[in-house]
Formats: C-alpha cells, sequence, structure tokens
C-alpha cells in the first residue's frame, strides 16, 4: 500500500482522511499567516502552529500506516519545536526597546496613590 492509495474500510479510516484534509486547510491558512504576519510575535506563532500540525500530521500518518517509529519521530519533534519557541521568544524579548526589563506597574506615578 503506497500513501495515496486508499481504501475507506471502516469509519476509523474516513476520520484519518477526514483529519488529514482539515490539517492540511490549516497548514495552509498558517502559511499564509506566516508570510503576511505584521509582526515578529505573529511569526513566531505561527512557526509553532506550523510544527504542531507537522507533529499531528506524523501522528495521523503513523496510524494510517501503522508503523510506531513515526510516533516516536513527533514527540522528538515537539520537543525540538518547544526548545525552538523558547528560543524565538528570548530572541524577541532581547530586542525589545526597553531592552527586555520587565514593566514595573506596582508604581504609580500619578501621585493619587500611597
Amino acid at each position: 500500500m503506497t500513501v495515496l492509495e486508499t481504501r475507506l474500510d471502516g469509519p476509523l479510516d474516513v476520520a484519518v482522511v477526514l483529519a488529514g484534509v482539515m490539517l492540511l486547510a490549516a497548514l495552509c491558512l498558517t502559511v499564509f499567516r506566516l508570510l503576511r504576519g505584521c509582526t515578529l510575535p505573529d511569526r513566531v506563532v505561527a512557526l509553532d502552529l506550523i510544527s504542531a500540525l507537522l507533529v499531528a500530521f506524523l501522528v495521523l500518518f503513523a496510524l494510517a500506516v501503522g508503523v510506531t517509529a513515526y510516533m516516536d519521530a513527533a514527540i522528538a519533534l515537539a520537543l525540538i519545536a518547544f526548545l525552538g519557541t523558547v528560543a524565538f521568544a528570548r530572541f524577541a524579548e532581547r530586542d525589545r526597546p526597553d531592552g527586555g526589563r520587565p514593566v514595573d506597574d506596582s508604581r504609580n506615578d500619578t501621585g493619587d496613590g500611597p
């Protein structure tokens, strides 16, 4: 059996095909958001979503073909994608105009408080 040759034998097969189509639509919309994102955080979120969708594709493919090695690849991709997201967040934090310092909201500059 090849990837393009699908036989819909039962409800699980139909569900896998429908999930694959929905994941493909979500991936297309996310790539559009990645290319048209206005700011760096928009693009980082789009990249993170693409990695999550690829993990879901790997899980669906493992379910469709019955090879559990793809599940291991999905777990490894999820871990690497998480580390990449953390690295992007630290990079975006460092590039902030205020130098990445947290804002102190407890200070009251209006003079009407304690």
